[in-house]
């Protein structure tokens, strides 16, 4: 070994397991399903970029309030909803049961899905697991619940759309955890490659756009400040004058990304949705 190599600081590994506890604290804070409940567009559509049939046995991961689990519970599926935050499930839970649809709900973690190798014919997830601290561990377990031929359906937001621009936003006031890959790389084909072409026949990737529309940007900012739990962490992180920062650069964000001219917010966030055939 040369003597620079050795005098070299070994990489610090960050620490997964924290990262997660204060990840599901952030999520269980505020109510998500405030915010959530807008994207149910997503869920449908990518209900039917996978081609859903009825009778299909489909897992929901990281299904926050159920978008998702009940655009696939409409096509007469048979879904199971999991997440780790169980006050989503929750809302999960009123919402099927308020459209009279049969899903069964289970708190789960990602990592580590409570399930059978091959149980379910399709897999998905929308703005969920990307989120999880250890990736390539999140990915195979979707790829290892899939059964071989079945399919797994992915709606990430992309590194350049909205949404990335703002976590890249909150990040210069609230750094993100060291050593752990951003979530937004989810919402590219190279890194879908990575985590799952060994295990698949056939990966599909489509640039989507979702439109937020809020009342104003004031409004946007103050339903996300409050109800939108990694940006209800990050104010409350910081002290009075990084608040008027954080949100003063938000709201240029906001003017950047949007279409409307009437005073009201039309802001088209780019995604990545996924159809990921497993061999």
């Amino acid at each position: 070994m040369s003597t620079s190599a050795a005098l070299k600081p070994a990489a610090t590994q960050p620490d997964l397991a924290a990262v997660k506890q204060r990840q599901h604290g952030a999520w269980s804070s505020g109510d998500y399903a405030i915010v959530g409940t807008t994207l149910q567009i997503v869920g449908e559509q990518l209900c039917e970029a996978l081609d859903l049939r009825a009778g299909s046995k489909v897992l929901d991961v990281a299904a926050g309030n159920g978008n998702a689990t009940l655009a696939a519970a409409r096509r007469w599926c048979d879904v199971t909803s999991t997440d780790y935050v169980p006050a989503l499930l929750k809302r999960g839970r009123e919402r099927a049961a308020a459209e009279h649809l049969m899903i069964e709900f289970r708190e789960a973690d990602a990592e580590a899905l409570p399930f059978a190798d091959g149980s379910y014919d399709v897999v998905l997830s929308t703005f969920g697991v990307m989120f999880t601290p250890d990736q390539d561990k999140a990915a195979s377990e979707l790829a290892r619940v899939c059964k071989s031929g079945g399919k797994i359906g992915l709606a990430n937001w992309t590194p350049q759309g909205f949404i990335g621009q703002l976590f890249k936003t909150i990040g210069k006031y609230v750094a993100p955890p060291a050593g752990v890959k951003s979530p937004a790389l989810w919402g590219t084909p190279a890194r879908l490659e990575e985590m799952f072409g060994s295990q698949a026949s056939e990966i599909a990737a489509e640039p989507r756009m979702f439109v937020f529309r809020y009342r104003s940007p004031d409004h946007m900012i103050d339903v996300f400040r409050s109800f939108y739990g990694p940006m209800l962490k990050a104010f409350a992180a910081l002290d009075e004058s990084g608040q008027a920062s954080l949100k003063r650069d938000l709201l240029a964000l906001l003017g950047e990304f949007n279409h409307a001219d009437d005073g009201t917010i039309v802001v088209r966030s780019e995604y990545l949705e996924a159809v990921i055939t497993k061999r």
